[in-house]
């Protein structure tokens, strides 16, 4: 539990103050700024707030106007939002608050300490941050972090020099003059970028990665030690680190490819499939469903001995389903098998 995790470090967090943040959000709050707000009020707990324009997926906090905490309720529904101001999961903590943990339990801030002390009548306060702050807890919204980055929104050292505005080369990299770049982008220390290379908007290269002469790459994010090869097209989607994706291979909008898998020659990766760590796609296989289990997305079905593969690896019942559902398609109203 959020709660319960903090209480196992309590030894190393007795003697002072201390900052609990959330490890999976984007931010630039001014944590200095927070901790005087904290100490002004003479509060056991602040915790950092944001205003967003849809809050049913955090906990909403309202506050009065002195910043004192009235009510907490977690993802509500929009018939229960009273504020747009949510609980970032930063937080300001004297240590006496870990006298409210119950220990080796599993124990929550926002649904369980946070309120109780609230009904306590104890000092907790919300810092309403007037910073940037995503939540990167979604395949969109890590997409909109990268984007925001690139755009300025928040503020962070991408650790690259600015080749033309918005244009981010990493050092040692290697970007041929003949490629095309239109940024927001960046490419990572080491990777090199063929010519008649078209990288657009929103586009990140990881270190060393590689990138042959006439890919197109649009809001693509890869990872470290990529290959991409010629003519492959990779739009809107995430690549894993140590993945090949070959000639003429395509990546459509929201796919996700996982570390280490193999896309094939002229393979075809369709809108929102995820293919998981360590698979291969084989080449001129259109795969329209995430490859989970298999160890391949096979461009046929049938093979010299029918259908065949390892059993619920391959072949999955929801496989046999599938064949027996498109077979039936062939037969007359009625018929038995």
């Amino acid at each position: 539990g959020t709660a319960g995790s903090v209480r196992n470090a309590a030894e190393a967090l007795r003697d002072d103050r201390f900052l609990v943040i959330s490890g999976d959000a984007l931010t630039d709050i001014d944590l200095t700024d927070m901790v005087r707000f904290h100490e002004r009020n003479g509060a056991l707990v602040t915790i950092g707030l944001k205003r967003v324009r849809d809050p049913l997926e955090f906990g909403i906090i309202i506050v009065d106007e002195d910043g004192r905490i009235q009510r907490f309720l977690e993802k509500p529904t929009w018939g229960q939002v009273f504020s747009d101001t949510v609980n970032t999961g930063i937080y300001v903590m004297e240590p006496e608050v870990l006298d409210h943990v119950a220990g080796g339990t599993a124990v929550d801030w926002s649904g369980e300490v946070f309120p109780k002390l609230l009904a306590e009548g104890a000092p907790l306060y919300g810092y309403v941050a007037d910073c940037y702050w995503e939540d990167v807890g979604t395949h969109a919204s890590y997409m909109k972090a990268q984007a925001d980055m690139l755009s300025g929104l928040v503020d962070i050292d991408l650790h690259a020099f600015e080749l033309s505005p918005g244009v981010w080369i990493g050092e040692g990299a290697d970007v041929d003059a003949e490629a095309i770049l239109k940024g927001p982008l960046y490419v990572g220390d080491y990777a090199k970028v063929e010519p008649g290379v078209e990288l657009r908007e929103f586009t990140v290269l990881g270190s060393n990665v590689v990138v042959k002469e006439g890919a197109f790459l649009h809001r693509a994010v890869v990872h470290d030690n990529v290959f991409i090869g010629p003519s492959t097209n990779l739009r809107g989607c995430v690549i894993g680190k140590n993945t090949d994706i070959m000639s003429g291979a395509r990546v459509e909008e929201g796919a996700v490819v996982g570390d280490e898998c193999v896309i094939e020659a002229e393979a075809y990766v369709s809108s929102q499939v995820k293919v998981y760590p360590f698979k291969t796609i084989e080449a001129g296989a259109v795969v329209n469903t995430s490859v989970i289990w298999e160890s391949r997305g096979q461009r046929t079905l049938f093979g010299p001995r029918g259908v065949s593969g390892l059993i619920n690896v391959e072949i999955t019942p929801e496989l046999a389903v599938r064949l027996a559902s498109a077979y039936a398609t062939t037969l007359r109203k009625g018929s038995t098998v």
